[in-house]
């Protein structure tokens, strides 16, 4: 089901909490939901569409994927940016890092580790940022 896009700040500054195999749901949500603003969009937290759960969906250019409960365990290079995010007006800066290592379950809630680079990667951080409450 597509969502609404949450903007109510208050609501985004707060922590997310750890999904569980119920969630499986919101993250086929997250999943209709970023598929429809794909014209503007390559990443989305389950809070941006009113779940807090540590769910995030990624745009890996060729397919949109799960991320269960990610943790950033390894960053490096870092870099400064300019991000938008659907739930917010205009562009910030930020810090990100080029290099990352993940630690997530994926969509059958198994255990990975991931390294990414670059534009995925600064996805990723953009979209684990708003799991901890934090946006741009």
């Amino acid at each position: 089901m597509i969502r609404p896009i949450m903007k109510d700040i208050f609501f985004l500054n707060q922590k997310s909490e750890p999904a569980t195999i119920a969630d499986k749901q919101v993250a086929e949500d997250l999943l209709d939901t970023l598929k429809a603003h794909e014209a503007g969009c390559v990443g989305m937290a389950a809070n941006m569409i009113g779940i807090r759960k540590n769910i995030i969906a990624v745009n890996m250019g060729f397919v949109n994927i799960i991320m269960y409960n990610p943790k950033i365990v390894k960053k490096s290079d870092a870099y400064e940016t300019e991000e938008g995010c659907l739930s917010l007006e205009g562009v910030r800066k930020c810090t990100r890092y080029r290099e990352i290592e993940v630690e997530y379950q994926d969509g059958n809630f198994k255990k990975q580790r991931q390294k990414y680079s670059d534009w995925i990667a600064q996805i990723i951080q953009h979209e684990c940022d708003h799991l901890q409450g934090i946006i741009i």
